[in-house]
């Protein structure tokens, strides 16, 4: 049986209140119990890495591995989009209501891609960022708002298409954005930006591992290569820390192998009933036709076997793998039914999705491999 990340004291919802609770800002509590006081913190996010991969190859990250060892878990699902919501909002899925990859918005008569904010599959073109507006869409305040809001400097140091995307503006407004260009420059932005005010809080984004290992697979040499290549970026950040500054390593998830590919747009036992289908391969949101729930959900489970857990919308509320609480308008967004992988196994779709059918590393299930990331601390 999965069980619900837990929010409220070790999750990735938790990571910025704690520091914000450290700043002294008031209205925050330190939910993990980090004890940390510094003037100055850069939290880097390295996008794919597990906390297990971490653990398991120390000498191709020696100055990761030198460090005390931590875990958070990402949230449900395991997935970039949700979880740089729950980092930035610093609340579960439930609330700020990015619930996964591909997702439903009633009005809508396709899925929206919440990581690129735009409407997927066929049909007319329109201007999503007008039509779904990012700051109506998640309009809870963001971490990084208060503490600017208590005059903390924040500041994001990302790649340049992050700047004005409906993500960024929806989970991670409120802060100065310099983009990055290179390695070096990413280490020099955040450097410069530690030294910004009298307290600074820098959030960093490095996406390189993550593409690796979507491509090439996270066993594969060349992961194991970009994984030595993002720790010498996190100790070229330490070394960067000023006096009193802090730097805080974690990951939105990480990723597994397929085994195992079944393919939705050939498999009429699986798309009988089905409107839309959401999600990622191994966390997918079904969304029924009118009626069909019970049917379409008896189907999936008897096609897929136990490699997949297949529960309702109600169930999964239930279960809490959203959060405690889950808002009426983000409800409606979860599927009417989830489907999430246990083992190698993925639910592809090669006709509408060929990319994504094509990689070798995937996330998004509840299992360790990608629910568990690091929470790595390096003082000054």
């Amino acid at each position: 049986m999965f069980v619900a990340p837990p929010y409220g004291t070790g999750s990735l919802a938790d990571l910025f209140p704690s520091l914000l609770a450290g700043f002294g800002v008031p209205g925050e509590s330190d939910r993990l119990g980090l004890g940390l006081r510094a003037d100055r913190i850069c939290v880097l996010l390295i996008d794919g890495l597990g906390a297990l991969s971490l653990a398991a190859n120390p000498d191709a990250a020696p100055f990761l591995s030198s460090l005390a060892p931590g875990e958070l878990a990402a949230g449900f699902p395991s997935t970039t989009a949700t979880s740089l919501s729950s980092l930035g909002v610093g609340v579960p899925p439930g609330e700020h209501g990015i619930v996964g990859y591909l997702i439903n918005v009633p009005g809508h008569d396709r899925l929206v891609n919440s990581l690129r904010w735009r409407l997927h599959g066929e049909g007319p073109k329109t201007d999503l960022l007008r039509e779904l507006v990012p700051e109506q869409f998640q309009p809870t305040t963001t971490v990084f708002e208060r503490a600017a809001a208590h005059g903390i400097a924040v500041t994001q140091v990302a790649p340049h298409y992050q700047a004005d995307s409906g993500l960024t503006r929806a989970v991670l407004r409120g802060c100065e954005f310099r983009a990055e260009v290179s390695f070096g420059d990413l280490v020099a932005g955040i450097g410069e930006a530690l030294r910004r005010g009298s307290h600074s809080l820098v959030y960093a984004y490095h996406g390189d591992l993550d593409t690796t290992g979507h491509v090439r697979g996270p066993s594969s040499d060349a992961w194991l290569l970009e994984l030595a290549h993002v720790d010498r970026l996190a100790a070229a950040v330490a070394e960067q820390l000023p006096p009193g500054g802090a730097l805080i390593v974690t990951a939105d998830h990480g990723m597994v192998e397929l085994d195992d590919h079944i393919d939705f747009d050939n498999t009429p036992q699986l798309s009988d009933g089905v409107a839309h289908l959401g999600g990622e391969p191994r966390a997918r949101h079904v969304y029924t036709v009118d009626g069909a729930g019970t049917d379409v959900a008896a189907a999936w489970q008897e096609f897929l076997g136990p490699d997949f857990a297949v529960l309702s919308r109600t169930e999964v509320i239930g279960r809490g793998w959203f959060g405690p609480v889950v808002a009426p308008r983000v409800a409606e967004r979860i599927g009417d039914l989830v489907v999430v992988a246990r083992g190698g196994r993925g639910v592809v779709r090669t006709g509408v999705e060929p990319m994504q059918s094509m990689m070798i590393g995937h996330h998004g299930s509840l299992t360790p491999a990608e629910l568990n990331v690091p929470l790595r601390i390096a003082l000054h």
